[in-house]
């Protein structure tokens, strides 16, 4: 087996093993936008680079409260939930102008959540080819573009 070496994404690894608590929870209360990625924060919820991108533009939204799930939101919840998902998926067509977009909800461990305890919104940007053999053989998703650099086009908009 060959290696890919990604020496800048030990890092992200380090310092999400070392977190205390819910990292959703923590970007949220810290007010440290540009440290914690997060593009946009609302009344009821705030928008967030994903460190761990299933693809470049992967985005999550979430509510500023932690809730684990989403019969647990409020009707104001979700109304801004779901308009900031259709903004945000028209920011990444200007920026990105990809071909196409998974936008889903994964509710608890079996449906493939990794984080459990806080209701969070999927936004990935998809093109066609976006997949290839690196993820298929190697377990390996070559990612294009830094996450700081994404995050200053966002600032751009919002």
């Amino acid at each position: 087996m060959k290696n890919m070496w990604a020496p800048w994404r030990i890092t992200y690894i380090q310092e999400s093993s070392q977190e205390n608590g819910c990292f959703l929870c923590n970007a949220f209360q810290e007010n440290q936008d540009k440290k914690h990625l997060v593009i946009y924060r609302g009344k009821e919820c705030f928008c967030i680079l994903n460190r761990y991108p299933y693809n470049s533009g992967h985005l999550m939204i979430t509510s500023n409260k932690h809730k684990a799930d989403i019969s647990d939101l409020t009707d104001e919840e979700m109304l801004e939930i779901m308009k900031l998902t259709r903004d945000m998926k028209e920011t990444l067509m200007k920026i990105m102008k990809p071909e196409g977009f998974n936008i889903g909800i994964n509710l608890g461990k079996p449906a493939g959540a990794g984080l459990v305890g806080h209701f969070h919104l999927h936004i990935v940007p998809r093109w066609g080819g976006d997949t290839n053999f690196m993820p298929v053989i190697s377990d390996v998703k070559v990612i294009p573009q830094s996450l700081e650099d994404l995050h200053k086009e966002f600032k751009k908009y919002w």
